[in-house]
């Protein structure tokens, strides 16, 4: 039986997630810093990375569709060979693992701004340590409760109240429209450092982490190719969609503080005050409500995408339910608190560093997603077709050229984040 296309509507949830998870800290800061950098010239990063995203979780919500599992259960179950398996739980493992860690703790971090700025006395350094345990315990608390169902709606609530904020900061900032579609429809990079910020603003958006967590969540959301598929891919078009919207909109109204040296984003409560001149008092409050929004949702999703990678590559089932899906989601998160609290520099600089970073990952995942899709004994008549694997590669080779393209940049950053 077909569903109207008010009915797929209704069974918005997936997309809405991965929404969720890259709309956190990381696009906040990278998008606020875009936009006091360069105003709205790199605005056509985002509109790639947007369509980038609906293309590859495309891919990997028709994939948890077909196969009723995720992509690290694919993976596992096409290479049935003992040392292929090895060396793909290493390869997952290590890229999954280790970039949720990252991007855990540009999360907490990022959540943290957003209390800062809506409060005053919170910047010291104990408060941080309260409010990253706090921030962690209440991640904790719902994550605990093994209901996808659940997360879901809560995710999508946040997804919603942050289109709002964002988008309301943005035609409040009162841009100049025609440098809007200048940035949007022709690609630029300003000078040689801003290739960091466009991977940062990639990096943030296309996250690898998602495609597992896609996956996952599509295979428990739905089990009918015939009718699901379209159904996923109106979820996917229109909360990534909005996901991609919410991103310009930040970078939108944060171009009105271009060439203002005073334009600091060290912690929330400068991102939110250096908008006061033009947004009004209110300003601090909406954007660290946001902020705050974007960070929570993402701490509760970095996670649960690392356990869904982990336990479906290992062999262990992906049942939020069991302790070993639950002890790979504790340590992500706990590693994000302790970094949160012990690493001494900027939330601003940590979260930046962690979406730059994710640029270098996303080729290795999108090349085990493209193989995955393309097996014709696991996904049959729904296997990739021509033009989505043009599609999908074009998108792989763009961002290992960004990543070589900033490697430099991204050596001096890691230096700078970890040095004494």
């Amino acid at each position: 039986m077909q569903k109207t296309f008010w009915q797929r509507i209704k069974e918005v949830g997936p997309g809405a997630v991965v929404a969720a998870a890259f709309i956190g800290p990381g696009i906040v800061t990278s998008c606020f810093t875009s936009g006091a950098s360069y105003g709205t010239t790199l605005l056509w990063a985002i509109l790639f990375s947007t369509i980038s995203v609906i293309i590859m979780q495309s891919m990997a919500s028709r994939l948890g569709i077909v196969t009723g599992k995720g992509l690290g259960e694919a993976l596992r179950t096409k290479y049935t060979s003992k040392i292929a398996r090895i060396l793909l739980a290493i390869l997952v493992i290590a890229a999954i693992f280790i970039g949720n860690v990252a991007y855990e703790t540009g999360n907490v971090s990022g959540a943290i701004l957003g209390i800062q700025a809506v409060s005053t006395g919170l910047d010291n350094q104990t408060w941080k340590i309260i409010l990253a345990l706090v921030v962690g315990i209440v991640a904790f608390v719902l994550l605990y409760s093994g209901s996808y169902k659940y997360i879901e709606k809560f995710l999508t609530s946040l997804v919603v109240i942050m289109g709002l904020i964002f988008l309301v900061c943005a035609f409040a900032s009162k841009p100049n429209w025609g440098n809007v579609f200048k940035g949007l429809f022709i690609p630029s990079a300003p000078d040689g450092s801003s290739w960091m910020t466009i991977a940062a603003l990639m990096g943030t958006t296309v996250v690898p982490y998602n495609i597992y967590l896609h996956a996952s969540s599509s295979a428990k959301k739905w089990n009918n190719p015939e009718v699901d598929i379209k159904t996923s891919m109106v979820d996917s078009v229109l909360a990534i969609g909005l996901g991609g919207i919410i991103s310009m909109a930040i970078i939108i109204c944060a171009s009105s503080l271009l060439g203002n040296p005073a334009a600091d984003i060290a912690t929330g409560k400068t991102m939110a005050m250096s908008l006061t001149p033009l947004l009004g008092s209110w300003a601090t409050v909406i954007f660290g409500i946001g902020l705050f929004a974007a960070g929570f949702s993402s701490a509760i999703t970095a996670p649960l995408s690392a356990a869904f990678a982990s336990s479906g590559i290992l062999g262990w089932g992906e049942d939020m339910k069991k302790w070993r899906f639950k002890i790979i989601w504790v340590i992500v998160l706990g590693f994000g608190i302790v970094a949160t609290c012990t690493l001494g520099k900027s939330p601003a600089e940590i979260i930046l560093f962690a979406q730059a970073a994710n640029a270098f990952l996303l080729p290795i995942t999108g090349v085990l997603l493209l193989i995955a899709c393309n097996d014709k004994k696991m996904m049959g008549k729904y296997k990739n077709g021509v033009v989505i694997n043009i599609l999908a590669i074009i998108v792989i080779g763009v961002f290992l050229f960004i990543a070589a393209r900033n490697m430099s940049a991204f050596i001096t950053s890691a230096k700078a984040l970890f040095s004494a």
